[in-house]
């Protein structure tokens, strides 16, 4: 259970071929409130959908807040947490000197946690976590939603 006053998010990414149609969800809720937020894109990857996610549900906020984002991703949670310290401070490449992947959305997650007080959680995949589950159900929603209108 969260501390009064945090907004717990979970997020979750998912894609039918990597590259290939994705969807992103994500499940806020504070005190009693809750809000479902999910989207796709046609030709995309995991991660970038993982991230879209998390970003997603950061603009959602109205005011800085008090957070908690729960992701099966580490390549979000390791991101964020550890890794975008050093890219921003090597110009936006990797210790090998290659530029980020998807460095326009680790660029927009960065912007958009720096108006938070967040605390990163990684929680393993399809392994009962509630938030988890809601968050990937949403995720093949917005999969689902956008193949049926592809075929229309």
């Amino acid at each position: 259970m969260a501390d009064a006053g945090v907004v717990v998010i979970h997020t979750d990414g998912a894609c039918r071929g990597n590259p290939g149609p994705g969807g992103w969800g994500a499940v806020l809720r504070y005190g009693s409130n809750m809000k479902e937020l999910w989207g796709s894109e046609t030709e995309t990857t995991n991660n970038r959908m993982e991230l879209t996610a998390v970003i997603s549900a950061l603009h959602a906020l109205t005011r800085p807040s008090k957070v908690q984002v729960f992701t099966d991703s580490s390549y979000v949670q390791q991101g964020i947490s550890k890794w975008v310290h050093g890219w921003k401070k090597n110009g936006w490449k990797t210790s090998a000197k290659e530029p980020v992947k998807n460095e326009d959305l680790w660029r927009a997650l960065d912007q958009l946690a720096s108006l938070h007080q967040v605390e990163w959680r990684w929680v393993k995949g399809h392994a009962g976590d509630a938030g988890n589950e809601h968050a990937d159900a949403l995720a093949n929603r917005g999969i689902d939603e956008l193949l049926t209108r592809v075929r229309s």
